[in-house]
C-alpha cells in the first residue's frame, strides 16, 4: 500500500485537544504499541532501503497481545512510503527469519497511540513516544493510482492549518531515527 504521511511535533496539546474537540473528532482509546526496527546491514537514510518491524500491539493488559509483520519503504524522491503489515502467530520464529534475511536491530520504540479513523483512507495518529520529548501528529492518506502526491500532501498540509500546527515544524525522520539520534547524542 503506498501511503503519503506527515509528521509534526505538538508544542500545546492542550490546545490541539480542544481544537480536535471543536471540531468533533474523537480519538478511539490508547493503543499500547512496542516496535523492533530491523534494517539491512549498511542502512542509511535516504538509500530507499526497506525496514521491517516487528510490533506488538495492545489495547489493554487483560487482553491479549497482537503481533504484525511491517515492511516499510520510503521513497525518498517521490514523497511515498510503500507500507505492507500481517498478522502473525509466531514472533520468535519471524524474527529469526528477519535475521537469517540479514537484517539488525537497529532500535526499540515503545509508544502510546491515539488514533482518529477518517474515511476509507486518512488516519491522524497522536503519538507519545519513549525517549521522545512531548507529543506528535501523525496524519497518513493511501494513495489511489489516480492520487498526486503533491495534491495529497497540500491536502495534509491544510489539514494541519486546521489543527493550528505549522507545515514548517513536518519531521520527516521516523520515530526510529529520531530515538537513535537521540540516543547518540545522549539526550534522554
Amino acid at each position: 500500500m503506498k501511503r503519503v504521511t506527515i509528521k509534526v511535533k505538538v508544542d500545546n496539546l492542550p490546545e490541539f485537544e480542544r481544537r480536535m474537540r471543536e471540531i468533533d473528532l474523537e480519538f478511539e482509546p490508547t493503543l499500547y504499541q512496542h516496535d523492533r526496527v530491523y534494517v539491512p546491514r549498511g542502512y542509511k537514510r535516504g538509500m530507499n532501503l526497506p525496514r521491517l518491524v516487528m510490533r506488538t500491539e495492545m489495547k489493554s493488559v487483560d487482553q491479549p497481545a497482537k503481533y504484525k509483520l511491517i515492511l516499510k519503504r520510503h521513497i525518498e524522491d517521490s514523497g511515498i512510503e510503500i507500507t505492507d503489515r500481517s498478522e502473525i502467530k509466531d514472533y520468535s520464529e519471524i524474527v529469526n527469519m528477519i535475521h537469517q534475511l540479514g537484517f539488525v536491530l537497529a532500535t526499540e520504540v515503545s509508544r502510546r497511540r491515539k488514533r482518529i479513523v477518517l474515511g476509507e483512507t486518512s488516519r491522524i495518529y497522536l503519538d507519545k513516544v519513549d525517549k521522545l520529548p512531548g507529543y506528535y501528529v501523525k496524519i497518513e492518506t493511501s494513495l489511489d493510482e489516480k492520487d498526486k502526491v503533491s495534491e495529497v500532501m497540500e491536502d495534509l498540509q491544510r489539514t494541519l492549518k486546521l489543527f493550528h500546527l505549522s507545515k514548517k515544524e513536518i519531521s520527516h525522520e521516523s520515530y526510529f531515527e529520531m530515538i537513535q539520534k537521540n540516543d547518540i547524542m545522549g539526550v534522554k
